[in-house]
């Protein structure tokens, strides 16, 4: 009797095991995570690396403004204003971030200096920390 019991779970336990309906769904909902962090970890390294491009690009072309076109960068100002217009990035205040320096030491020639300091802003929140980009740019003035 307890033989015959047991025979009774036996057989639908075993169907249920050799069953394959639900694999696939359990796959996805395992790995589904995993590459969704390692996507956004690779579109935010993206963004730091464009971002840390367009500082140096912009400090370069500042710098190079400030030697040869004194109009459009005649003061600190207009000089911080072509910097964050040439880097392709919107900045809420481009004093903030760039920094023109006249009369620096360029290697064994004066020249003039233009610095960056921007806080990168993570648009995930899996990063919960913060990092800084700096550029600087010297072009002789002799």
């Amino acid at each position: 009797m307890m033989f015959c019991h047991l025979r009774m779970f036996k057989i639908p336990m075993i169907n249920a095991l050799r069953r394959r309906e639900g694999t696939a769904l359990i796959e996805f909902a395992l790995t589904v995570p995993v590459l969704l962090t390692l996507m956004l970890g690779i579109i935010e390294f993206g963004r730091v690396l464009w971002a840390q491009n367009a500082l140096h690009y912009a400090v370069e072309e500042a710098a190079r403004c400030m030697t040869f076109n004194a109009t459009s960068c005649g003061s600190t100002s207009a000089t911080q204003n072509y910097a964050a217009a040439t880097s392709g990035m919107t900045f809420a205040n481009a004093s903030a971030v760039f920094t023109p320096t006249t009369a620096v030491a360029c290697g064994a020639v004066t020249g003039n200096k233009v610095t960056a300091s921007y806080p990168f802003p993570f648009l995930t929140t899996f990063f919960s920390y913060s990092i800084t980009l700096t550029a600087q740019a010297c072009f002789p003035t002799g």
